[in-house]
């Protein structure tokens, strides 16, 4: 989405994807915000709740390490090991196992620190008592509503995956969605909140294929 057919950065495309985002996240904050999550919140049901579960972004990162992991020890059996971090790191450098995990760590650390820059209140508040609001530098998850974690680490995994696989873009690029929204519906985001992480979670997965790709590691 933000990469040329050689697999380089385009600047425009990510200053669009900014400029896009910011209008989007800002018009949800000022307009869309509410109406939008009162109707996504009547198609709540046990399902979404599972896909939460399933696909958090806590998840995404220890079931990326796993796998990353299982394929480093499959290296070890093959070539042996020098007990170095860069033996560790030559091992694991080029194998889609390190593209997908590299994506999504980048956008769940990145992640957090807006979620406590920001400190936008989850609709929960907005639920009880009518309020709704930021409230940055606050330590409480019940302030980290933007951006939305799940939309962050999906998107930067799937998103991944579907370039290392295009034939599956469209699945993977669908099931993201679908566990993004899920979110608004089982009332823990506000519609901005998972436009943002979106965006975010595609950049990271974009910068890391980039960086990849440069560094030879392809």
């Amino acid at each position: 989405m933000f990469l040329t057919n050689e697999n380089k950065l385009n600047f425009g495309g990510v200053l669009l994807g900014i400029v896009l985002t910011a209008v989007l996240v800002m018009a949800g904050v000022l307009w869309f915000d509410i109406p939008v999550y009162n109707f996504l919140r009547t198609f709540n049901c046990k399902f979404f709740g599972i896909l939460g579960n399933i696909f958090s972004a806590k998840n995404w990162v220890v079931l990326s390490a796993i796998v990353l992991l299982v394929f480093f020890m499959r290296k070890i059996f093959q070539t042996g090991f020098k007990f170095s971090i860069k033996d560790m790191y030559d091992k694991v450098r080029g194998s889609y196992a390190f593209w997908i995990f590299s994506s999504v760590f980048l956008a769940v650390s990145t992640g957090a620190v807006l979620k406590y820059v920001i400190g936008r209140a989850r609709p929960i508040f907005y639920q009880e008592i009518g309020m709704t609001g930021f409230f940055p530098g606050a330590s409480d998850a019940a302030f980290h509503s933007m951006p939305s974690g799940h939309a962050m680490a999906s998107f930067a995994g799937l998103v991944m995956i579907g370039m290392l696989a295009p034939r599956a873009k469209w699945f993977t690029w669908t099931l993201a969605t679908v566990i993004a929204v899920s979110r608004v519906c089982a009332g823990f985001h506000w519609p901005s909140d998972i436009i943002f992480g979106a965006f975010w979670g595609v950049l990271c997965a974009n910068l890391v294929r980039a960086w990849m790709v440069r560094r030879g590691r392809a």
